[in-house]
């Protein structure tokens, strides 16, 4: 699925190239975005719940939940037909996660946060829909390359000697996602484009790995749970593109030459 979605994105560039091929270029906008992100269990796992086996004496659990986030970034559309785009850009990502901990024989709840910052640079195929002389429906598909700088982790001590450690393990600090975007959008000549739509964010492997560790001081008790963070979600987009700035003339007049 992963190559079928890759070929059909290459396909419909190299096609939108080459119909353009010999046609007049077509201006490009520079513009900025902001964007929050709301994690669902409609396109991807928003809870990570792990415990320890039916069969095991010393029971723990802990449950990591996605929450509200945020994007953005600066972007950039260079136009290929006059119902046609090429979009990309850079952003920054934030995403954040409930904690949840328990040891229930011995009545021990706790709960933290976690914070994981992620890089993207988005390449997507973007077509218009023109609804009026000024009113456009946008849609678009492409792809994400992702940038994870670091591994997190955040240390939680409920009581006395007892101690929870949380870490998320990024496999690979590149990775792939597939995006897509659909919104309305208000243009402009002289105070530029104004763009309100929704957007998804599906990653094609896991976020992070995620590894609790429990831990009592002074004992051999030591548990280790694992599972794997999705970091799938929607979003709402706004997106706003400066006008072009053109160019009404000599803007030096000629002089004499001082020597």
């Amino acid at each position: 699925m992963k190559i079928v979605l890759i070929f059909l994105f290459a396909l419909v560039t190299l096609s939108a190239s080459s119909q353009i091929k010999h046609k007049a270029k077509l201006p490009s906008y520079f513009g900025i975005r902001i964007s929050p992100i709301f994690p669902t269990q409609f396109i991807g796992e928003k809870t990570l719940s792990m415990q320890q086996p039916a069969n095991d004496p010393f029971k723990i659990s802990t449950t990591i939940t996605q929450t509200m986030g945020y994007s953005f970034g600066g972007t950039v559309r260079a136009g290929l037909t006059k119902l046609l785009a090429i979009e990309t850009g850079l952003n920054f990502t934030k995403r954040n996660f409930d904690l949840t901990m328990e040891l229930p024989d011995s009545s021990i709840r706790a709960s933290n946060t976690l914070e994981f910052i992620q890089y993207d640079l988005p390449v997507n195929a973007l077509f218009y829909i023109q609804l009026s002389k000024k009113w456009y429906m946008d849609a678009s598909l492409g792809l994400a390359g992702t940038f994870s700088p670091t591994h997190v982790g955040v240390v939680t001590v409920p009581q006395k000697k007892q101690e929870f450690r949380h870490t998320g393990i990024v496999q690979s600090k590149f990775g792939l996602d597939l995006n897509a975007n659909l919104g309305f959008e208000f243009r402009t000549e002289k105070k530029g484009f104004f763009y309100l739509g929704g957007s998804a964010r599906v990653p094609f492997k896991p976020l992070f790995n995620m590894y609790l560790e429990y831990n009592y001081t002074g004992s051999t008790v030591n548990k280790v749970l694992k599972g794997e963070v999705d970091g799938s979600y929607l979003a709402i987009e706004l997106k706003y593109f400066f006008p072009i700035i053109k160019n009404k003339g000599v803007q030096f007049n000629d002089g004499p030459i001082v020597q």
